[in-house]
């Protein structure tokens, strides 16, 4: 893990403010959305990507009928029709 140096408080509603450099440095943009893991005693911050509905991956997603559904599951969808 690598420290950035940056400390922040956490306000009286349990928020904390990210940086705009840390935010542009991770490519995050208003409205994305984060996971948050724990580990022992750290709080661990994940951009969110959400992957295909049946295999998970994140690779050629797209949106059908209110699924993430990458391309290959998609092909093989189309195959059993």
């Amino acid at each position: 893990m690598k420290s950035t140096g940056i400390t922040r408080k956490v306000d009286e509603l349990g928020r904390i403010v990210l940086p705009v450099e840390l935010r542009k440095s991770l490519n995050l943009e208003i409205r994305d959305t984060l996971e948050i893991f724990t580990e022992e005693d750290k709080i661990i911050l994940k951009k969110y990507n959400p992957g295909c509905t049946f295999c998970t991956s994140t690779v050629g997603v797209v949106e059908f009928a209110g699924k993430r559904v990458c391309k290959d599951c998609l092909d093989r969808l189309k195959e059993l029709a």
